[in-house]
């Protein structure tokens, strides 16, 4: 659905900046999609459900605290960074890729839509040295690997009603991946499809792994 209702469906108590915010995003990724393939083409045609939905779905199992620190990893095109960002305005986010043309577009996108509480920053995840009080990515590593590349890169004081730590977006039969980690029964899943009824989060679930 390339149409930003269907966040306001799931989301109803949005201010009108931030509905305006939501709206920018389908024209402006359109636009930068031309230029650097950030989305899949035919993807584009499902926008707000696959990429923004699917980003403010962490929402739904965690609200962030005013001034915390968010780092998005592996941020991509932006997700889940950039829809959380406008959500939350007052929590500060780092949005972290090794691509550099990606970190440029990202830039540019955070600049048009207005939002002040990101910073877009081109790097390996284990070179940042800054702490946060959760990771996000919408996962293409394994949970092995990313934990092993954020390890050390948590505030130790956490104000939030779940403790600090890694937020994967993550679909499709996960079992041998948590089966492969060595801190399992920390794992906790959620099925996205508790929150969204659209057939596309059927198979997609968030995983909280405390730091």
């Amino acid at each position: 659905m390339n149409n930003s209702s269907i966040i306001f469906k799931y989301f109803p108590e949005l201010s009108e900046q931030q509905k305006d915010q939501f709206a920018a995003l389908f024209d402006l990724y359109s636009e930068w999609n031309e230029k650097i393939n950030l989305i899949s083409r035919k993807d584009m045609e499902y926008f707000y459900e696959r990429h923004v939905l699917h980003s403010l779905a962490i929402a739904k199992v965690i609200s962030f605290n005013t001034n915390a620190e968010i780092m998005d990893l592996g941020t991509g095109g932006g997700f889940p960074g950039i829809p959380l960002a406008i959500l939350f305005p007052g929590v500060k986010f780092t949005l972290v890729d090794s691509i550099a043309k990606k970190i440029k577009v990202v830039n540019e996108i955070v600049l048009s839509a207005g939002l002040q509480n990101v910073q877009a920053v081109c790097s390996r995840a284990e070179n940042i040295t800054h702490t946060f009080d959760f990771i996000v990515s919408r996962a293409t590593a394994s949970i092995d690997d990313l934990v092993k590349w954020t390890k050390g890169e948590y505030k130790q004081i956490n104000h939030h009603s779940r403790p600090g730590g890694l937020i994967c977006l993550k679909g499709g039969d996960l079992k041998n991946e948590i089966d492969a980690f060595k801190y399992k029964n920390k794992v906790k899943i959620f099925d996205i499809k508790d929150f969204f009824k659209e057939e596309f989060f059927e198979t997609k679930k968030i995983l909280l792994i405390p730091q």
